[in-house]
């Protein structure tokens, strides 16, 4: 069966294509599906007919797997979307497509899609599926109280001689009386936007968080530090930042959001706390967690725990034993702060990553001799324009809440085409500067495969540098250059080359990034929990990334983190799923097969 464009509307083309959609689902019909999409096509479904992140490629995996799961699921009523962005035309990874946003129900939920349709290549009045996506938004009698369905306040607004708004927060967050569902570790974007959700749902949660004040994972980072991205892609859940706020947000200013957010959204919230082990009971279905908190250690037995501590855990420190002959000092950048410290000093900064630039560039801009030790190839973007490139569709109209489903429904063929399209565009803007960096011996590349920076980050956490100024002083010869294959070993005073020159230096900053987050699950719950979640981050063989946001191998451990556009996206779709699972429609346990899956690598 074909849709045919009779009449030109976008609108149109969509309803039509959705109701024989509907159709064919309605009557188990695979034959009848499957012609409705073109031969390159994908179903990317997020928890909505699967309580899983799935992603199915080719006419009869997609008609068969979507047929099967759309059953199971109950998925009715779709229809196209009044209240969101209309049908349009866009490009997406170099392909001209009729974008729509449409709505249905399951059995449990309520949810959102996205098609994407093309002429056929034989037939140009008729449309075929290239995407389709099933996205979860809301559990039905489990919905967030918010609009008409704010709560009314009256438990303490005529509570005369009883305990006021603010008696109740103190009460909530002491925990002296009962024990929180989930315990966040971490207090950053990707712990306060879950915390938020789960919040909204009912989930008695506590966020814990080592430093000595809500926002410190910001504030306390090098001087200088601003967000290398745009303010309207950055905000958090419930919460968007002023219209009038600057276009790149500093770190202070985030932080002190960050304090702002925590009142606001009345999160429970333990700063200067740590988490210094746990284990898991098996029966009982719950954590028994040591945190260490005004220098006393207690426990805490939560159902779940969400580890929100960043994309990476420790600090990854190389063991160089010839370092321990260098005199100065040596930090590793996450330890770094002011570069007015070092004024008329001499510093290496072991890494060419963001962190080593932007740390070089504070020195220099505060007077000191800085140098760059490059280890790897780095991929170099400048934040404007290109490395707003891959945020672009931010820029192009629909809300925030739009954008966000239409990223969360992008299948990973799709992500993977874009990205490489993209690197030949960026390559053309910043030309200048790429050619001058290849002058001085600086080293670089596209990413694996020629997809850029932002796979590269996906799928290691680094790797590339966002442009803001540093590159150019290293063209200048203002920041130094040197290669860490051509030091033969360092010594009290510095580093010392192969040609036996000495490179002198007060400090010996390693900008080397950090182990992933298995590492540091072994560190808190020892080997037999990391090894059952396996590696956190990268992609899988079904091209998501691996354990986050969603169940993983270790049930009651999940993991959050990434830029703050993916907290505030996933921080949804994670707390839909504890709500299930509390609510008892998904088991904690994750099916053997998807438990496998989460753990391989693409």
């Amino acid at each position: 069966m074909s849709v045919t464009a009779s009449d030109p509307t976008l609108h149109d083309v969509a309803s039509d294509w959705l109701a024989a959609f509907a159709g064919a689902l309605e009557a188990s019909d695979a034959a009848t599906l499957g012609a409705l999409f073109a031969e390159d096509c994908h179903w990317r479904d997020v928890l909505a007919l699967t309580w899983h992140f799935t992603t199915l490629s080719g006419r009869g995996p997609l008609a068969s797997g979507l047929l099967d799961a759309a059953d199971k699921a109950g998925a009715r009523n779709f229809e196209l979307s009044a209240e969101r962005e209309a049908p349009r035309m866009v490009t997406r990874a170099g392909q001209s497509a009729l974008e729509a946003i449409y709505g249905f129900e399951t059995n449990c939920g309520r949810g959102s899609g996205v098609i994407r349709l093309v002429p056929d290549s034989d037939h140009e009045d008729v449309w075929r599926g290239w995407t389709v996506s099933t996205n979860l938004d809301e559990l039905k009698g489990y919905e967030e109280p918010r609009g008409a369905r704010r709560p009314s306040g009256v438990n303490y607004a005529r509570n005369f001689g009883g305990p006021n708004w603010l008696d109740q927060r103190e009460t909530s967050v002491a925990y002296a009386d009962r024990e929180p569902a989930v315990v966040v570790v971490g207090g950053g974007q990707a712990g306060l936007g879950v915390a938020a959700r789960l919040g909204q749902l009912g989930i008695d949660t506590l966020i814990i968080d080592r430093h000595e004040r809500v926002g410190d994972n910001w504030r306390k980072r090098y001087h200088s530090l601003t967000l290398h991205n745009e303010v309207h892609v950055n905000h958090l859940p419930y919460m968007p930042f002023p219209e009038t706020w600057p276009t790149y947000v500093p770190k202070d200013k985030l932080a002190n959001w960050f304090e702002s957010y925590v009142d606001a959204m009345e999160l429970n919230f333990w700063t200067g706390t740590e988490l210094v082990g746990g284990s898991y009971d098996e029966l009982a279905g719950r954590w028994t967690l040591r945190v260490r908190r005004d220098g006393a250690e207690r426990l805490l037995r939560p159902r779940h725990v969400i580890m929100a501590t960043g994309v990476s855990g420790k600090p990854n420190r190389p063991d160089i034993p010839s370092l321990r002959e260098f005199d100065g000092v040596t930090q590793h950048a996450g330890e770094f702060t002011n570069g007015s410290d070092w004024t008329g000093k001499r510093v290496l900064i072991l890494g060419t990553g963001n962190s080593a630039h932007d740390i070089a560039q504070e020195l220099h801009g505060h007077g000191a001799h800085a140098t760059l030790v490059q280890r790897s190839p780095t991929t170099i973007v400048s934040v404007e324009p290109s490395g707003s490139l891959v945020y672009a569709l931010y820029s192009e109209g629909p809300d925030t809440q739009d954008c966000d489903l239409l990223t969360a429904s992008t299948p990973y063929a799709l992500l993977y085409s874009g990205f490489k399209l993209l690197v030949d565009r960026m390559a053309g803007y910043d030309r200048e500067v790429l050619d001058g960096l290849a002058r001085i011996g600086f080293r670089m590349d596209d990413g694996e495969d020629r997809t850029g920076f932002q796979m590269k980050y996906l799928r290691r956490g680094g790797g590339y540098y966002m442009n803001v100024g540093c590159s150019e002083l290293l063209i200048a010869g203002e920041v130094g250059l040197a290669h860490y294959d051509q030091i033969a070993c360092f010594e009290s005073a510095g580093a010392r080359m192969r040609d036996g020159s000495l490179l002198e230096a007060d400090l010996i900053v390693m900008a080397t990034g950090y182990q992933g987050q298995q590492a540091l699950i072994r560190e808190l719950f020892g080997e037999t929990i990391a090894r059952r979640v396996g590696p956190v981050w990268g992609f899988d063989d079904m091209g998501e990334l691996r354990n986050m946001w969603k169940r993983t191998g270790q049930p009651g451990l999940w993991f959050t983190a990434g830029s703050l556009a993916q907290c505030r996206i996933f921080s949804h779709y994670l707390a839909l799923q504890i709500k299930a699972i509390e609510e008892g429609l998904i088991p904690i346990e994750l099916p053997h097969a998807l438990g496998a899956a989460a753990t391989a690598t693409r």
